[in-house]
Parts: structure tokens; C-alpha cells; sequence
């Protein structure tokens, strides 16, 4: 799950539980932008615990139980700058976040389709990734193989 909050001028302002981190694309420069991740604070997916030995829980800062509620050092923000700039919010099922080469052909999908609506780019988006569950299926990947969704915020 991940809650945000879209603010004034291009602000998005979230937390994350378990999804993969929004990217952000720069209409300017045509390609999506490197984030600080460090200073993206990432929560246990709600309602999942991961045990001690899991190689994937040193992904996760907070771990323990909360003591007192959510403050604001809990929440990440990202801006758009430029008219045009978008904001990729996808499951793993579309992307998983860690690979390079993925990335890149998603930026391709992107800057092939950034001047249309955002419906239109999240068609682009999951023909896509459909495209590469086909690709898993001949390989015998098929476990591989998650659900889909996209999220596109474009600032006009």
C-alpha cells in the first residue's frame, strides 16, 4: 500500500508500506529521474511480517512496533518541477524496482507516450508488461508473474 497526498505546484508527499518507490519522469530531459532512496522510508507491507533470516528485511526500517504515531520524518516527499513531469506509481507485477535494464525499457514506454493522456500511457505501460509476462511464459518464468496496476500523475 502506499498513501500519498499531491500537493500545490507538483508536491507529492507519501508513505510507503511494502510498494515498490514512485518513479518520477522529467518531461525535460525525457528520462526518469534518480531519487535519494535513502531518504525514503519504507514500511512492512500492512499486515505482513518478515522473519529475522529473510534476506529481503534489511529493505525494511521500521521493523519493530510503532511506540507513538506516524510524524513527518515518516513521510517522503517528491516534487515535479517542469509542466509535463510524472509521477510512476506501479505494483510488481509491472516493475519491481531492481532491474536496470526493465527500467530502461519502461523510460522507452514512457518517452514513446508522455505527450498523451495519463489513461493512455497506463495502456502503454501494462500492454507492456503483458508483453514481458509472455516473454516469462516461454521461458518458464511464469512464477514470476504478479498482478498489475499503474498509477500516472502528470503536472500540466
Amino acid at each position: 500500500m502506499l498513501y500519498g497526498e499531491v500537493r500545490p505546484y507538483g508536491n507529492f508527499r507519501f508513505v510507503n508500506f511494502g510498494h515498490p518507490p514512485p518513479l518520477v519522469f522529467s518531461a525535460e530531459y525525457r528520462k526518469f529521474m534518480d531519487s535519494d532512496r535513502n531518504r525514503m522510508v519504507q514500511f512492512l507491507p500492512l499486515g505482513v511480517q518478515i522473519p529475522e533470516d529473510h534476506p529481503d528485511r534489511n529493505k525494511y526500517f521500521s521493523l519493530e512496533p510503532r511506540q507513538g504515531s506516524a510524524n513527518s520524518s515518516d513521510v517522503a516527499e517528491l516534487t515535479l518541477l517542469s509542466p509535463g513531469d510524472i509521477f510512476f506509481l506501479y505494483s510488481d507485477g509491472v516493475y519491481d524496482g531492481s532491474d536496470k535494464e526493465e527500467r530502461r525499457q519502461l523510460e522507452s514506454v514512457m518517452r514513446d507516450h508522455n505527450r498523451q493522456t495519463p489513461k493512455d500511457m497506463c495502456n502503454a505501460l501494462l500492454e507492456y508488461a503483458l508483453k514481458r509476462d509472455d516473454r516469462l511464459r516461454q521461458i518458464g518464468e511464469q512464477d514470476r508473474i504478479d498482478d498489475k496496476t499503474v498509477f500516472i500523475i502528470k503536472r500540466n
